[in-house]
């Protein structure tokens, strides 16, 4: 929540001391307070603070250069106007089958951004959501890039990893300007930093700023959600660019903005130069880069979360599946556990499981503290390395919305809960389309003012367990929440599961 903050106003007396052309004077003396002209035009400047940075920004903007995209994408039909005509009497319009073999009409799109050279015979920098192609599978179909001369080259796409959202290309030249990496772990808040590119096609931009945060996440998972946030105007087309140090060294690539207008509003983000340099170095040698896995879906612990599991909020993550056959399945975690560190560092929001895991060298062996049923325990567990994002999409289901055949019978009224619990019969199996293996009670209503319905919970949700106890009848549910209010907790841990998507972790605030 933002804080309103109403203006100060400040009273001024007859001592106060006016600001004019340059000299204090004293309202009560009438005297001038010592102050030099001369000595006050000429300004010095803050140690590591420039009085210019033109020639900083000189020297760089050569290696600096313009991605210019372009790809053929198809182009939808426009809906005949008869067609819906048709369709109110039953006849289906013929489908269009140059459309559906791919062969329909298509109209050429592009995108702008830019990049950075690298080595004098043309390897470049740039971010690959500029040269991913639609769907996000496959590439563009020309890449471009233009020098600060104007210069054109059809660019090569070496190689690209959409986990860090990097790309390499290569253009053919020699002797050609080019960059160096800094050192971003050495980067403070506060220092300088200026940052070069073509937001919005207008080419050799110069933008300067202060390091406004470090390890900033905006995402709350993965291996790269740790961006350096500066206050330099960063807008659409400056992704790609470099992010500069005052010793003109490479310490980020300008790769993302917060902004409720698209526009700069002085949030933007850039990937640090140390995430980056090992994964530019992987795709230059053709190979894909190593990031560790577990093999685990998880759940940050929230309020209501943490409260059943009788933990402290924001310390760890709760496992919510296991996938069969990775790392964590082969060390023996079970789903509810909850990780509190990864080799010795406390699992925190701004250190997450994956985070910590994907920066885990793959193969190693490393400690893993977790509470199963309320006792601490140190796992062991080897590191595997993470698959592909084709291969972790097969491995996520996709949510099926609940459209059951028929209305199953609201019976039992949990006052506790706010919500109607029915066990699973064979008609409600055949309603709700449940396999023959799940086991549970099934929401039959929910009251839209209790805090179920506040966490999502709906009609044809299966409750799987409360508390980690498994449950098969709503006496089950009744007598965990008893237990839980005997042990002085304010919420319960359900498990839930919602058609094919993944079961989920929910905590249910009990009613007082």
């Amino acid at each position: 929540m933002l804080r309103e903050h109403r203006p100060v106003r400040y009273a001024y007396g007859v001592a106060a001391a006016l600001f004019l052309g340059g000299a204090a004077f004293s309202m009560t003396t009438g005297e001038t307070l010592g102050v030099d002209q001369q000595a006050q035009n000429q300004v010095v400047p803050v140690p590591g603070a420039p009085s210019s940075f033109a020639d900083l920004s000189a020297r760089l903007a050569p290696a600096v250069v313009n991605i210019s995209t372009t790809q053929r994408v198809p182009v939808r039909r426009q809906m005949d106007p008869f067609d819906q005509f048709f369709r109110r009497f039953g006849v289906r319009p013929a489908p269009d089958s140059q459309e559906e073999n791919g062969n329909g009409p298509t109209r050429e799109a592009g995108s702008l951004g830019s990049g950075f050279i690298i080595s004098p015979d043309g390897y470049i920098v740039t971010n690959n959501h500029l040269i991913q192609g639609q769907g996000g599978n496959d590439t563009v179909d020309e890449v471009i890039v233009t020098m600060t001369d104007r210069t054109e080259y059809e660019a090569r796409i070496i190689g690209r990893d959409p986990a860090s959202d990097l790309a390499l290309l290569k253009i053919d030249g020699a002797n050609l300007p080019y960059v160096n990496w800094g050192d971003s772990d050495r980067v403070r808040v506060g220092d300088w930093i200026i940052a070069i590119g073509n937001p919005y096609g207008l080419g050799g931009t110069v933008t300067a700023g202060i390091v406004s945060a470090l390890q900033r996440g905006i995402t709350g998972m993965g291996a790269y959600d740790r961006y350096i946030q500066t206050d330099a105007s960063i807008n659409r087309g400056n992704s790609g660019g470099p992010m500069f140090d005052m010793a003109g060294n490479v310490i980020g690539i300008n790769s993302a903005l917060i902004s409720p207008t698209g526009a700069s509003v002085g949030i933007g983000l850039a990937i640090p130069a140390e995430a980056a340099i090992p994964v530019i170095e992987a795709l230059k040698r053709g190979e894909r880069p190593q990031r560790g896995y577990l093999g685990v879906a998880l759940q940050d612990l929230d309020e209501d979360i943490a409260e059943g599991l009788g933990l402290p909020k924001d310390r760890g993550e709760l496992v919510r599946t296991v996938v069969p056959g990775e790392a964590a399945a082969a060390a023996g975690l079970r789903q509810g556990d909850v990780i509190l560190t990864i080799d010795g560092i406390d699992v925190t929001p701004d250190a997450t499981v994956s985070y910590l895991i994907a920066n885990t060298e793959v193969g190693s062996t490393i400690p893993v503290d977790i509470v199963r049923d309320g006792r601490r325990q140190t796992v062991m567990i080897t590191v595997g390395e993470r698959p592909s994002e084709e291969e972790l999409n097969r491995q996520m289901a996709t949510e099926e919305e609940f459209d059951p055949d028929e209305e199953p019978e609201m019976d039992n009224l949990d006052t506790q809960l706010g919500m109607m619990l029915q066990p699973i019969d064979p008609s409600v199996r055949r309603a709700l389309r449940l396999d023959s293996d799940v086991t549970g009670v099934v929401v039959a209503g929910v009251d839209p003012n209790s805090a179920a319905a506040e966490k999502g919970l709906r009609r044809g949700d299966v409750i799987l367990s409360v508390n980690r106890r498994r449950v098969t009848s709503v006496a089950d549910v009744a007598e965990a929440i008893a237990a839980a209010r005997s042990a002085g907790r304010s919420s319960v841990l359900m498990l839930v599961k919602r058609g094919n998507a993944p079961e989920a972790f929910v905590g249910i605030e009990l009613d007082r």
